[in-house]
Parts: structure tokens; C-alpha cells; sequence
């Protein structure tokens, strides 16, 4: 029952980490920087600044709960680093909320933003509690309470909040406020995925799939695949996933392959992409949808031949089991760290292109970026002005890492993580160290 603490594990109050290992999101992120940091000859100076987040805030976020009583929460907020402009990065709430994993978003929201010529850098953070086990109002109040305690390390120009698991348009909302109250000046930059009526931007909700979807077909022909309508298997039926699938349905492709956390659907002629979505959106999940497929696990769905793979879920979906028997012309990643460092290897000795994450999944960051710039104008773009500009950054982003991948003949992602590395190690070493 919301509000009730009866029956929560320790995993809900303490926190909990794992030993870096290499299939976990931030042995992930970091194989990746480290084979850039070599392969370009970064200076091991500026090496060691780059290998760690120049902060971590932890904060314990005492609250009151409905019935009376109180509990603690924990809160975390990772900030990689601020060479190229303030850090940007997401804000979550999840009962199973990890350190690595927000030191590992930290990482990839930097080096995204970098690769996409975005002035941000990277962070990330989040507080540890179940959403779906405490009323609105409670979530409310620890929502505050964690921005309030951050007070001295958030803003417009020092870091900026964007959404993620569980944190939606009235979250970021509560945060704006809190913040403006603390300055006593409405202080809309400070957060992006705010509701449209607060200064929010057109394009937001769709904004990761519209990415995704202009890249998919430069690299289709960049892996030298013809075959036309291409058949897509999407992993995630939610905002990222569903709006994917409905776009590239509607650009004639077909949809062989979607899935939920309740399993996957599979069509070899292609789903009724529109019935599922709809079946979703009345009753929360793929779980009961009907129609003309077969019922498989997520697993059993990711193997399936089809010329992409787009997983749009969840870290390490895309593991060494999965990368040896994966029938995928071409991946590309809907999600950070979705195929993870090890079956990346497997992938590239099997000659499977992958479009990275910190590229594949820009265009999230892309429209956040946008609607900080028009905060800071106080001037709102039409919906046409936030996608034209959006498939212009995504576009000249895929063709400097394509070329440098060419030039340097190497995989996508170390051409894309490359790219990302000098750009930041260059900007530190504009800046200096000031001591």
C-alpha cells in the first residue's frame, strides 16, 4: 500500500554497490574511454582528471510520510565533468538506484554531449525509493527535499536536470519550482522536461526516438544493407521504444519485434504496430494484447534475424550469451550501455556494426539542450524549428563519426568515443587546473 513501510528490504534504505565487473554499466563506460584514451595518446595527466567524476554528493533525505511517521531516503547526485560547459544530466527514482550505475550516466552524458558539439557536461543522479509504493504527495516531498539539499550545486549554470526512470513532466516541474523558491526568481533552465506551460520544449516526448530514426537509415547503407523495408527489432515499448516503433512503421519499415518487462511479441511479416501501442496505452504493458504473433521471451525476441537491433530498455541488454548468438545485421543503441563491453568484442570479431549509445541516443539531449537555450531567450520554437534543428545535429554528429570510423578504420563506437575524448580533454586543457 503507498505509504506503508511495512515489508521493505534493506535494498529500499541503504545503499547497496557491486564490484566492477566487466559486464556492469560502468566497466561498460569506462572500457570504452579507456581504448579512446589510448588510441588517441591522451596525456595521462589529463587522463586521470577524465577516469574520475570531479564530485559526488550523497545526501540523506529525511521525509514525512502521510500516516505520520518518517523515513530516510538516499540521494545521489555524480558530476563528471564541466570542461565543456555546466553539467546536464538525468535525475531518477528507482528502489534499486546504484552508484556505479549514476557514476557510469555521468560518464556517457558527458561524452554524449561532447560528440553531439552539445556545451554541457555530464552528470547524473537519483534517490533511492520505489515510486509506485508511496502516494504522489510523498514523492513529492522527497523530490523537494533532495533538490533543497542541493541547492549549492544545481542551477542554470552549474547543473541542469533532465528526465528518466519515473521522473516525469510533473516531477520536473516541482523541481523548477523548489529551486526558484530557494532564489526567489523562477529559475526555468534549471531543469529540462518541464510541462510545455512552464517553458518546456515542442519535441520532447518523441525527441530520443526522432534521433534514433534519423540515423537508422545513413546507417543501414553505412553497414552496406539494401534490403528495403528492413526489418526492425525494438527492445522497449514505452516512450522510447513505442515512439520508435510507431515512426519507423510509418516510414514503411517493419516491425518484426517488440517487448516489454512482460516479454516480446514476434512477427516475421511485421506487427500491428499501432493495436499494441494503443493495447499499451490503456492498459499499461504489452500483457494481453491480441493479434496475429507469437508470444517469446525478450531473450528468444533479441536473437531473431532482422537487419537492426534497437534495444531501447536497459543496460546490458545485449550481453556475451546473447552477442554469440545474434542473428542482427546491425545494432543500434537505444539505450546507454546496452550491449556491454564484452559482447561489444564479440560483436566487432563477428563483423556486426554497432551505432553507439553516446551517438544513437543523442536526440534526448539534443532537444534538452534546446529547451535550456530557450529559456535562457525567453522564446519559444515551434515544433517544426525543434525538429529541423534536431535532424541537423543528429546528422552532422553521424557523419563526423562515420568519417572518422573511415579514416581511422576503426568501429563506430571508438570513432564516436574518440571524437568525444579529444574534445573534452581539450577543452580541460584550455581551461587549466587552477590550484
Amino acid at each position: 500500500m503507498p505509504g506503508d513501510l511495512a515489508g521493505l528490504d534493506v535494498d529500499e534504505l541503504a545503499p547497496q554497490t557491486f564490484s566492477v565487473e566487466d559486464e556492469n554499466p560502468f566497466a561498460t563506460m569506462m572500457a570504452g574511454f579507456d581504448e579512446a584514451a589510448d588510441r588517441i595518446g591522451l596525456d595521462p595527466d589529463v587522463y586521470t582528471m577524465l577516469r574520475n567524476p570531479d564530485r559526488e554528493i550523497r545526501v540523506s533525505l529525511p521525509t514525512q510520510l502521510d500516516d505520520g511517521r518518517l523515513a530516510v531516503f538516499d540521494g545521489w547526485r555524480v558530476q563528471h565533468n564541466a570542461g565543456l560547459g555546466p553539467y546536464f544530466g538525468p535525475l531518477r527514482l528507482q528502489r534499486s538506484l546504484r552508484v556505479e550505475e549514476l557514476r557510469a550516466i555521468a560518464g556517457w552524458m558527458t561524452w554524449k554531449c561532447a560528440v553531439l558539439n552539445i556545451p554541457f557536461g555530464g552528470s547524473a543522479g537519483g534517490i533511492r525509493i520505489s515510486p509506485g509504493r508511496h502516494t504522489r504527495g510523498e514523492v513529492e516531498r522527497v523530490v523537494r527535499r533532495y533538490v533543497a539539499s542541493m541547492m549549492a550545486d544545481v542551477g542554470p549554470d552549474r547543473d541542469v536536470f533532465s528526465s528518466d526512470v519515473a521522473t516525469d513532466e510533473q516531477i520536473m516541474a516541482w523541481i523548477m519550482d523548489t529551486v526558484s523558491m530557494h532564489e526567489r526568481a523562477t529559475q526555468n533552465a534549471v531543469v529540462c522536461g518541464k510541462p510545455m506551460a512552464l517553458g518546456g520544449s515542442h519535441g520532447h516526448a518523441s525527441s530520443v526516438a526522432e534521433g534514433l530514426r534519423t540515423l537508422l537509415v545513413p546507417a543501414l547503407e553505412f553497414a552496406g544493407i539494401a534490403r528495403r523495408p528492413a526489418r526492425i527489432i525494438i527492445q522497449g515499448a514505452g516512450m522510447r521504444g513505442g515512439n520508435l516503433a510507431s515512426l519507423l512503421a510509418q516510414d514503411g519499415h517493419r516491425i518484426i519485434g517488440l517487448s516489454d518487462v512482460h516479454g516480446a511479441l514476434y512477427n516475421a511479416d511485421g506487427l500491428d504496430v499501432t493495436s499494441l501501442l494503443r493495447h499499451r496505452a490503456e492498459y499499461g504493458s504489452l500483457r494481453g494484447a491480441e493479434g496475429d504473433f507469437e508470444r517469446i521471451t525478450n531473450e528468444e525476441m533479441l536473437v531473431k534475424e532482422c537487419e537492426a537491433l534497437i534495444p531501447c530498455a536497459a543496460a546490458g541488454t545485449v550481453h556475451l550469451r546473447v552477442a554469440r548468438q545474434l542473428q542482427a545485421a546491425m545494432i543500434i543503441e537505444g539505450a546507454h550501455g546496452a550491449v556491454s563491453s564484452r559482447a561489444d568484442r564479440i560483436l566487432a570479431e563477428r563483423k556486426i556494426r554497432v551505432v553507439p549509445d553516446i551517438l544513437a541516443t543523442g536526440g534526448g539531449a539534443v532537444v534538452n539542450y534546446f529547451e535550456w537555450v530557450q529559456n535562457r531567450r525567453g522564446f519559444n520554437w515551434d515544433a517544426q524549428t525543434v525538429h529541423s534543428r534536431l535532424v541537423g545535429v543528429m546528422g552532422d554528429a553521424w557523419k563526423e563519426v562515420s568519417q572518422l570510423a573511415q579514416e581511422q578504420n576503426c568501429r563506430l563506437r571508438m570513432a564516436a568515443q574518440m571524437l568525444a575524448v579529444r574534445r573534452v580533454s581539450n577543452a580541460d586543457r584550455l581551461r587549466g587546473v587552477y590550484a
